[in-house]
């Protein structure tokens, strides 16, 4: 006989979890307990929306679900938004939450939420465990579901008085991995699309990526010599010094590649949704019927016809794919090579940073200095706001699981994720991209990176207000600003405060001497840049923003 907590962890061992990420309550205690005896480790955060934010970007890195636990009421409604950011960026994920006891529900109890109309909408499964004798069952089910077709989260609720009543159940058993794999007659058909086109496009995107698909399909791309994008924050998937990158399809994107992409004569969109932001409001792409001939690959039956109908819908995994790609090639060389090399250099020029700006501090020299001293491995974390096109636009991602950012566009993800991407990689650099209104989101957990003595490096752009905000409210609403500024603390003395390192750099020279300083620590540090507000897009001032209305 074992107790529903004992049950859990043993469910969690079999499918090899290796970490939680939680922050405790008495309505799970039993599941703590028996995490006190198993090789599992526990980390511990600071808000539940933090931890689950870790337990996204692990998926996202891993492709195996990060797992999170919190309690009833405030923690599970906290969590909400790790939740969403899983859902929307397809990632695995599964959300435990301690439930009040059976006896008291419906009764609006202490901390009551019924948790299967709460996240009915955002989760791709909510369950409720209320017999303990179920839980290799339910918890099977569990990771089958998260991993799936289209990746996602999935909301286990677990009522107290289960977690300690006892049962007997055979041992937990993994789940089975389920592979999609494209048949013969439709890659043949792929192969005629491509022997007719004249100008194709690639745009990869989504999960169930790994460093082999990535590299497989990065050799198939050169043997047809394909001109490659990479989705909205999708930018690990295909080097960007390949010959045939042609730049990040999201927000704002070169005009150079958007309208290559609208001038296909044949778009191949492996493993994502391309949805509002990288189909740049559905103008790319439009739905429901493109002007390209679209072929489109994705994991998730679901997915292929439900926003765009696809002249050739091929159901099968980025991995399988890549796999089933792999070998198959021209007889002789295509046509639009000489395409691909003219939007390969349209990329590299695009991603050079300017050497000006207003202001003290200048971005584009910083960025320049990270491009030379990161490795090809460190991995780029970053929550949501203008500040983050520095780093998109100007660094190139060389290598799979490099990036951490949430294509649903939520604020103070950043922190978390590098707290979890260094716990994953110890030996790899983390950088920590965030704003200043995007960090305090988060800020506690640089408390959680302290006392897991996990030195990553937080580079935070102060310009003291919400800069995508005002910038969308100098545009349309000139000179009336309202509700966008903001009075912040000391950034590293903050760091200082949780005993991390923390610098500030106020003009561009001392920006180098600082990031050295900070890497040297062996902490978790802080670098504040203070940044002119002028400086709110790398082309664009306020100013000019302002005055072009």
């Amino acid at each position: 006989m074992k107790t529903g907590g004992q049950l859990i962890v043993e469910a969690l061992e079999a499918n090899g979890v290796d970490r939680i990420f939680c922050v405790p309550g008495e309505s799970y205690l039993a599941v703590l307990d028996a995490l006190h005896d198993s090789s599992i480790e526990t980390i511990v955060c600071r808000q539940e929306g933090g931890a689950a934010m870790m337990a996204d970007c692990e998926g996202r890195l891993t492709g195996k679900p990060g797992i999170c636990f919190v309690t009833r009421g405030p923690g599970a409604t906290n969590a909400s938004a790790g939740v969403h950011i899983a859902r929307q960026d397809s990632n695995p994920m599964i959300l435990f939450i301690g439930q009040i006891a059976g006896h008291a529900k419906e009764r609006e109890a202490f901390q009551e939420v019924d948790y299967k109309r709460f996240y009915g909408d955002i989760a791709k499964w909510v369950v409720e465990i209320d017999d303990a004798a179920r839980i290799p069952e339910l918890l099977t089910r569990a990771f089958a579901v998260a991993t799936s077709g289209r990746p996602g989260p999935v909301v286990v609720s677990l009522p107290e008085d289960m977690l300690t009543s006892e049962a007997d159940t055979p041992r937990a058993l993994p789940h089975t991995p389920v592979e999609t794999s494209p048949g013969e007659h439709e890659m043949q058909q792929l192969e005629e699309l491509l022997e007719k086109a004249e100008r194709p496009f690639v745009i990869l995107g989504g999960t169930r990526w790994s460093e082999e698909a990535v590299g497989l399909f990065q050799r198939s791309a050169e043997s047809w010599a394909l001109p490659v994008g990479c989705s909205f924050r999708r930018q690990m998937l295909f080097d960007h010094l390949h010959p045939c990158y042609a730049g990040d399809v999201g927000i704002g994107p070169n005009p150079k590649l958007a309208a290559a992409i609208k001038e296909a004569d044949l778009v191949l969109l492996v493993g994502g949704r391309m949805g509002e932001m990288p189909s740049s409001d559905y103008t790319l792409l439009k739905s429901p019927y493109p002007d390209q001939t679209l072929v489109h690959v994705h994991p998730d039956a679901g997915e292929l016809g439900r926003v765009y109908r696809p002249a050739l819908a091929i159901n099968a995994s980025p991995h399988a794919f890549a796999k089933a790609f792999a070998g198959r090639g021209p007889e002789a060389p295509p046509a639009w090579a000489d395409r691909t090399a003219t939007l390969h250099g349209a990329y590299l020029q695009w991603s050079t940073p300017p050497a000006s700006g207003p202001g003290a501090v200048r971005m584009g020299p910083i960025m320049e200095h990270l491009e030379d001293v990161l490795p090809e491995d460190a991995i780029i974390c970053n929550g949501a706001g203008n500040f983050a096109t520095w780093m998109h636009r100007f660094h190139r991602f060389r290598n799979f699981a490099t990036q951490g950012a949430p294509t649903s566009g939520s604020m103070g993800y950043g922190l978390p994720a590098g707290v979890a991407a260094k716990r994953l990689f110890p030996g790899r650099e983390v950088i920590v991209w965030a704003g200043d209104g995007d960090f305090l989101m988060h800020g506690q957990e640089f408390a959680t990176a302290v006392q897991y003595d996990l030195p990553i490096i937080v580079v935070i752009l102060n310009n003291g207000i919400y800069g995508t905000i005002r910038m969308h409210q100098e545009r349309d609403y000139p000179g009336r600003v309202s509700g966008t500024d903001l009075k912040n603390p000391d950034f590293a003395a903050y760091a200082r405060a949780f005993g991390g390192h923390g610098e500030t750099v106020e003009t561009t020279e001392e920006f180098v001497p600082a990031f050295e300083r900070a890497r040297k620590s062996g902490k978790p540090s802080i670098i504040e840049v203070k940044l002119d507000p002028e400086a709110i897009t790398p082309t664009r001032t306020l100013t000019e923003i302002r005055e072009s209305r």
